[in-house]
């Protein structure tokens, strides 16, 4: 008998298990047209877990409930599995850090959530209570996560599972990028793992909540109808005035969107979306073409070229980890692709691997909305490229390019954002 999952959809306590297989390499179904409210009610289902919670494993031993327990079958399913360290200390750390996850971080963001989703009574003391705690585990996870790219050892293991499922329902529910730009490295470890290949391929895409969801207010209890009783006539509301009229209509009317400062520049002589057109589109010749084609366009009034270079570059000592962390940041940088290009270059042939890019953004300076917005700019120095510095000309000209040997090291891996 195969191993089979009891789940709905999108259920971060599902994700916990199906990633645990995919890097122990064991094969789990999903049970067949599971309807969450109807599946878990059944008779054959409650026999399995008599409080009809979700998820359910069955195996061919008998049911298992409980995700974390479910996720630490599976793992123990493949013998000696990196999963659980590779001593007793690093096994302890592990659970360690799986409680962690479960007490400290999921229950404090369910008891932030859950209450305004209308699961729960909401209080704001209570509330209060929750959001203190949440930042206190999640500055004690910051703390730990400033030296350590996993939370045990040097590679992925069931900790970091656990801990992300339990942080991906924060990030794309309630905690806001306001909310979590103060713990820079909790960002960075959650964007990291989620764009791992085994996490991406059973989570897929994973956006963060732009705003936390309003309370839920309960409908008021319909009314009977009672008797009819002698008809009063209630009297009669006095016409508004058309004044008064007019002042709510504009009141309710919604304020025009603001424009980005950069779209209030004056006009550029630079087109980004032709230099953008050029760059995909040039195959051969690239020297003679595009980047000549570049400084043709290039108008130094209307933009600007900067140069980035990784602050940690001790920490990229795994190369997937590494190009992994270059990808999330471009897939933040989304929010200015209208005002930008960007190329990603990493460097050297063996650990660690340097990470360093190029820039070009509309305006003399960096879009201030980026730095807030993308916490990823802290972690890189920027300094604006001179062009009358013609080793600095050649410097831009030679990472547009993806130019190899790179200042005489060897590309891992180059990224182009347009």
């Amino acid at each position: 008998m195969a191993l089979v999952l009891h789940t709905y959809g999108g259920n971060k306590n599902a994700f916990k298990v199906l990633i645990a297989a995919e890097y122990s390499g064991v094969k789990v179904e999903l049970a067949k047209n599971f309807q969450m409210g109807l599946t878990n009610k059944t008779p054959e289902y409650l026999k399995m877990n008599p409080v009809g919670k979700v998820p359910i494993l069955e195996t061919p031993d008998g049911p298992v409930f409980e995700s974390n327990a479910i996720a630490r079958y599976v793992t123990r399913s493949k013998a000696d599995n990196p999963l659980y360290g590779s001593s007793l200390i690093e096994y302890a750390h592990i659970e360690q850090w799986i409680d962690f996850s479960a007490t400290e971080v999921d229950a404090n963001t369910g008891k932030w959530l859950f209450p305004r989703l209308g699961f729960a009574p909401y209080v704001a003391v209570s509330e209060e209570a929750a959001i203190a705690a949440l930042k206190r585990s999640l500055g004690a996870l910051n703390t730990h996560l400033a030296s350590n790219t996993y939370l045990v050892g040097h590679s992925v293991t069931l900790a970091d599972i656990v801990m992300t499922c339990n942080l991906y329902m924060g990030f794309a529910r309630i905690m806001t990028k306001n909310f979590t730009s103060e713990f820079p490295h909790v960002e960075r470890y959650f964007w990291t793992m989620v764009n791992q290949p085994n996490f991406k391929k059973v989570m897929g895409d994973v956006k963060q909540a732009d705003s936390v969801p309003q309370v839920q207010k309960k409908a008021a209890p319909s009314k009977e109808q009672k008797p009819k009783e002698a008809k009063k006539e209630a009297p009669k509301e006095a016409p508004k005035p058309k004044a008064a009229e007019k002042q709510e209509e504009e009141e309710e009317a919604p304020k025009p969107k603001p424009k980005n400062p950069l779209d209030l520049l004056p006009p550029s002589k630079m087109i980004l979306d032709e230099w953008k057109r050029l760059y995909s589109n040039t195959k051969t010749n690239f020297r003679e073409v595009a980047i000549k084609g570049f400084w043709d366009m290039y108008d130094p009034k209307g933009y600007s070229l900067w140069f980035c270079d990784y602050k940690y570059n001790d920490e990229n000592t795994v190369s997937f980890v590494t190009m992994n962390k270059v990808g999330g940041f471009l897939q933040r940088m989304d929010l200015c692709r209208k005002y930008a290009f960007g190329k990603m270059l990493v460097i050297g042939s063996e650990p660690p691997f340097k990470v360093k890019g190029l820039w070009l953004f509309r305006g003399p300076e960096i879009p201030k909305f980026v730095m807030d917005e993308v916490y990823d700019m802290e972690l890189y120095e920027w300094t604006k490229v001179d062009i009358s510095d013609e080793a600095q000309k050649e410097r831009v000209s030679a990472m547009i390019e993806d130019l190899e040997p790179f200042e005489g090291e060897a590309l891992l891996d180059a990224k182009c954002f347009k």
